[in-house]
């Protein structure tokens, strides 16, 4: 089951606390984000680094798209999923050549009318050697484990949260995990959530996502029954939105990428209709020294609170250039979530969010012979940037920086 140390609920605007914390004791949500801002302010004095810095992204772009046959639906949802090479196993393995990252990133799209299609790609405007560089340079540097008394699960139940950003970005995956509103009509997810490396889940046939909204005073009453009007005002439920279509990199299919299969568990969906939700794009991920405390963010629908939205943070343990390791609170169900961090704009006094990662679930990895448990996130490279951009926007024109 998933690494968990505790939880914390978020006591009702009434006053009435029932939730409870290992560490914390029962804190306000409003007064844990008052706390995170004033920590910000405290760093665009005492460091340097804490902004976004756009860069030129490198181009993967589309050489032939071919019709395969339909998928059978056929898969169960595996919501824990297990990968036997970790960081430590990667940095044992042979170095990817640009052939090798051309197939990982081909994809597969596939359509709600059952229609799937393979599309090859080519890298261009990408230097290997520097990206490979940079990766191993992060790879020495290993962090101990670290777990703080902040670390902890907080439940949204207060309307006025679920309604505003950044948390109404989350959303539900019909299958049983969490995504989050990366454009009007593109939700970010795990790739697990809809494919298990061999055939899509059959809930994928019919996929939807849910958008938490508060129920209208007295919606979905009998006539005449105060009672149940009592119990349905300001309940939170969930608004559904059909998918148009899924797109999945290759690099997540078995007998693909294999040991770093793990590096590549994200996908889109695009919804039929346009969402008039505020949604959080996606940016580069800086190394982890260069976030606010090394710290990351993320909320999800943890199948142990159903019907909650549930937020938290906490600092990362280790990275590679594909993944992080973290010691979140969570719970099946929270897969898929957006991980984000908050830095400030360039050139700006303004503070920005952008999605980093895509968390992956609890995993045992191999770390030098020992099976050891991390939750697990794939962070957003710039080639990933570049291909997820492109699944959003359809052009390239908007993805050259990111």
């Amino acid at each position: 089951m998933f690494w968990q140390r505790g939880s914390c609920s978020i006591p009702p605007a009434n006053g009435n606390r029932k939730g409870s914390c290992f560490t914390m004791g029962t804190i306000p949500l409003l007064l844990l984000l008052s706390m995170n801002s004033l920590t910000f302010a405290f760093w665009i004095d005492t460091a340097e680094d804490y902004t976004w810095h756009l860069q030129r992204t490198p181009q993967v772009l589309d050489r032939r798209t071919i019709i395969i046959d339909p998928p059978r639906f056929k898969a169960k949802t595996n919501l824990l999923i297990n990968s036997t090479c970790g960081i430590a196993c990667q940095k044992k393995l042979p170095l990817p050549t640009v052939s090798d990252l051309q197939n990982y990133l081909s994809y597969e799209t596939v359509y709600n009318n059952g229609t799937r299609t393979l599309t090859e790609v080519e890298v261009g405007e990408f230097d290997l050697k520097n990206e490979l560089e940079f990766a191993q340079a992060r790879g020495r540097s290993r962090r101990k484990r670290q777990v703080f008394g902040l670390d902890s699960r907080f439940s949204i139940g207060n309307k006025h949260f679920i309604t505003s950003y950044p948390f109404n970005t989350a959303v539900k995956i019909s299958t049983g995990c969490t995504g989050i509103l990366v454009s009007r009509k593109h939700v970010l997810t795990a790739a697990h959530c809809i494919h298990d490396g061999k055939d899509y889940v059959k809930g994928a046939k019919r996929l939807r996502v849910g958008f938490l909204k508060m129920r209208s005073k007295g919606g979905g009453r009998r006539r005449g029954s105060k009672r149940n009007k009592r119990s349905t005002k300001d309940k939170p439920s969930f608004q559904w939105s059909r998918v148009k279509r899924t797109q999945v990199p290759k690099g997540w299919f078995k007998g693909v990428a294999d040991d770093v299969a793990v590096d590549y568990d994200y996908a889109i969906l695009e919804l039929k209709r346009p969402q008039k939700h505020k949604y959080m794009e996606i940016g580069i991920s800086p190394p982890v020294q260069n976030m606010p405390s090394n710290r990351i963010h993320f909320s999800g629908f943890d199948n142990d609170r159903p019907g909650k939205l549930v937020y938290r943070f906490c600092t990362v343990s280790d990275e590679s250039n594909d993944l992080f390791y973290q010691y979140c609170d969570a719970n099946p169900g929270s897969s898929g979530s957006g991980i984000y961090i908050r830095l400030k704009e360039q050139d700006k006094r303004t503070w920005k969010r952008k999605i980093i990662g895509v968390f992956s679930g609890h995993q045992w990895v191999d770390i030098n012979g020992i099976q050891q448990d991390y939750n697990v996130a794939v962070r957003i490279t710039p080639l990933k940037y570049a291909q997820i951009c492109f699944w959003i926007h359809g052009n390239y024109a908007d993805c050259r920086d990111g």
